[in-house]
């Protein structure tokens, strides 16, 4: 979808959100702030989701919220305001382990595309052969959103999970806090692939090195194969485009280890939830964020222009096996 003309951006907005205040809600679809700085070739939003249109992806029966549409055509759109040039659609638990949302919108734009799925563990190898071909490379595990593993410990997902996907070369992606992270360290670090950590492990910005288990963090990020994603600000403190305290931390895991950190927006920033999955899962809208606000961090956290173009271009490029630039 080309970029919305300014007048039409209103109506549409809308459209998509109409139960959204509408001065709100026209904020969303109007063009993001520029970067204030210019993105290195190849730069990547390794944390974003689409949903709808649900009469043809409808949303998993047990869930715990209901989203407005978020068109993959409207994500692009970001893109190309911001000069980035490429994106990693992550599934959303609200749509559980059908992956078609996500790998349908990966296909729709191959070059500037990848997907990380959900397994439900139901998949032959020809079912994840499939998913690869489609532009899948890694496994995500939401044991925040998606309420953890049931009848098994989280390590003994892990395992089963990496069993699955090794042969493929794809990662496991894990939303959790550090706490659940340093008790499953040495699990972590005999499973033989990479890890990703999403929303800065999730360590709470007030504590940041501070945090007792930081250590660990440390340890599996000197090893080489875990990777931290620098996203998810108002997820790690109440303060959208982040703070002292989290630009602190963000400069404290990139320098653990500069060739492990991707950044993301968490686009379209789903607002706060119960987490709790039901048959009438409430309707939830989106933070107002200025997606260019966020890509502007980035610089003002590694204060390098080489070390921005290594976390936005390099890094991902290794990771979701995107084409040289």
């Amino acid at each position: 979808m080309a970029a919305l003309p300014r007048e039409s951006a209103p109506k549409y907005a809308a459209a998509l959100a109409p139960t959204r205040d509408l001065k709100e809600a026209q904020a969303l679809y109007l063009d993001p702030a520029p970067a204030n700085f210019d993105p290195p070739a190849g730069g990547c939003d390794c944390h974003t989701h689409v949903f709808g249109p649900f009469e043809r992806y409808p949303l998993a029966r047990e869930r715990s919220y209901t989203p407005p549409p978020a068109p993959v055509e409207d994500l692009i759109a970001r893109l190309d305001r911001t000069c980035m040039a490429r994106a990693v659609i992550v599934q959303p638990s609200a749509y559980g382990a059908d992956n078609r949302r996500t790998l349908d919108a990966v296909a729709a734009y191959p070059e500037r595309l990848r997907a990380v799925v959900v397994i439900d563990g139901t998949e032959s190898e020809e079912t994840l052969a499939r998913m690869h071909e489609k532009g899948a490379r890694g496994v995500r595990l939401n044991l925040i959103s998606a309420g953890g593993p049931r009848g098994m410990t989280v390590a003994e997902l892990l395992r089963r999970v990496a069993a699955r996907i090794r042969p493929l070369g794809w990662h496991i992606q894990i939303y959790t806090d550090l706490n659940v992270i340093a008790e499953n360290a040495t699990t972590l670090e005999g499973l033989g692939l990479d890890i990703v950590l999403d929303h800065m492990a999730k360590v709470d910005a007030t504590q940041g090195e501070a945090h007792p288990q930081f250590p660990v963090l440390q340890r599996l990020l000197e090893a080489g194969r875990v990777w931290i994603k620098l996203s998810g600000t108002y997820r790690v403190s109440p303060e959208v485009y982040g703070n002292p305290a989290v630009t602190s931390l963000a400069r404290a895991l990139i320098a653990l280890n500069p060739e492990r950190m991707v950044w993301g927006t968490d686009w379209p920033h789903l607002a706060n939830h119960n987490r709790v999955a039901s048959a009438e899962p409430p309707t939830i809208d989106y933070h107002t964020i200025d997606y260019g606000r966020l890509l502007s961090l980035v610089p003002e956290w590694t204060e390098d222009e080489k070390l921005t173009a290594q976390i936005l271009s390099r890094n991902p490029a290794r990771l979701y096996d995107f084409p040289p630039t």
